[in-house]
């Protein structure tokens, strides 16, 4: 398979590796991306090996609650002045009321579901486009509901940049509902508890483990107790329930919980754009561009 500057690109950003080591770990996995990131890790040269997803959309991300229902949207637009602009926040607010009240279950659902002015989420949309001068979409949203005997954790953090809703079952404790939503936003784990995480998942990580430690030169006798130690640690990073809680780092996450009386049953957690790549516009090319009247 040939491999292309793209390819390169993408896998260093991913990784922060040098280009040449890049290009070397695709060559030598024919081009699988996923593969790729796993042999810089097993070599020791990615220097971001869980790098988030690049970050380029704008817009915002909100949560209305009513009652026991509740709803986390992403709204996104062109630029980020677009999030300040009254009538874009008006527009957010409409639409969030509107998914509540209609419980659409997907977005193609949403986009053609009427409002109550009589025009459909996308012409409403459409509408507010004109006016605002800016490409607008309602990209993705998740309705949760609860009982009177649990609590929601709604949480926005920078203005809407990053939204957590939380559902703590068993528990009325809206505070510490939103301080465990408040701890997602930061920490960015992607499971509740270790049992979530798939076999496949664990039996990945354990081989790349495995092959940092036999690449650090340790004794195959001990590198398998090495690798399990290690493993606790990868929970620790992905699974929210085993992170030290931001509040008190002496305490777990899980811990935390426990003494609400209540269980963490899920969350959910947008931050704006997240896995969205902006288009990138050579600055130069563009002024020519205008010069040569194009």
């Amino acid at each position: 398979m040939a491999i292309t500057a793209q390819m390169v690109k993408e896998l260093r950003e991913k990784t922060g590796a040098g280009m040449m080591d890049c290009k070397k770990a695709l060559t030598e996995v024919n081009g699988d991306m996923d593969a790729a990131v796993d042999f810089l890790r097993e070599k020791g040269l990615s220097s971001a090996a869980k790098k988030a997803d690049r970050i380029a959309a704008e817009g915002t991300t909100d949560i209305i609650v009513n009652g026991n229902d509740a709803v986390i949207f992403e709204v996104n637009a062109e630029t980020d002045f677009v999030a300040k602009n009254e009538a874009f926040q008006a527009l957010v607010k409409e639409l969030g009321e509107h998914l509540l009240a209609t419980k659409p279950a997907t977005i193609e659902e949403a986009t053609e579901s009427k409002m109550e002015n009589g025009l459909t989420v996308a012409d409403h949309i459409s509408n507010a486009v004109s006016k605002i001068g800016e490409k607008i979409t309602l990209r993705r949203f998740e309705i949760k509901t609860k009982t009177d005997n649990d609590a929601f954790g709604p949480y926005l953090h920078m203005g809407g940049r990053i939204a957590v809703l939380t559902i703590l079952e068993g528990s009325t404790d809206s505070d510490a509902a939103k301080d465990v939503a408040m701890h997602i936003a930061a920490m960015n784990p992607q499971y509740i508890s270790r049992d979530e995480v798939s076999e496949e998942e664990v039996e990945r990580e354990r081989k790349v483990l495995t092959e940092q430690a036999l690449n650090e030169g340790k004794p195959e006798n001990i590198v398998a107790k090495m690798v399990e130690g290690r493993l606790g640690k990868y929970f620790e990073e992905i699974c929210v329930l085993d992170q030290a809680f931001v509040k008190n780092s002496d305490q777990k996450v899980r811990d935390f919980v426990k003494s609400t009386g209540g269980t963490l049953k899920e969350f959910v957690r947008f931050a704006v754009g997240e896995g969205i790549e902006k288009r990138e516009d050579n600055f130069a090319d563009e002024v020519m561009s205008q010069v040569k009247g194009n």
